[in-house]
């Protein structure tokens, strides 16, 4: 399993339609194979004019994320540009467990 995290910097004043927007666009990139769970963090921040999300996507393995990248993300990245475009920013990174210590809690 791999962890694909996006982390989202929007513009505050537009937060709320950003939200609304990104709800659907968690659940439509959980119907793609090999996509598992999500999880989407709020991150602590001291800025007003900005809104700061981490989402987490739980991928079945590498390959999945390559068919995602290949067939699907350039037309989903691409939405949210088309609505939002210049009024948020995403980073990107992939994760690979190295090791598992102690036991995982559910929250």
């Amino acid at each position: 399993m791999v962890i694909y995290e996006v982390n989202l910097t929007v513009d505050a004043d537009i937060a709320e339609d950003y939200a609304a927007w990104l709800g659907p666009h968690i659940s439509e990139i959980l119907e793609i194979d090999g996509f598992l769970s999500a999880e989407w963090f709020e991150v602590e921040s001291d800025e007003k004019d900005k809104v700061r999300w981490s989402i987490q996507y739980r991928v079945k393995d590498r390959t999945s994320l390559e068919t995602y990248f290949i067939d699907h993300a350039e037309r989903l990245r691409g939405d949210g540009l088309d609505r939002f475009g210049g009024r948020f920013t995403a980073e990107r990174r992939i994760l690979k467990r190295s090791a598992s210590i102690g036991q995982e809690i559910a929250l």
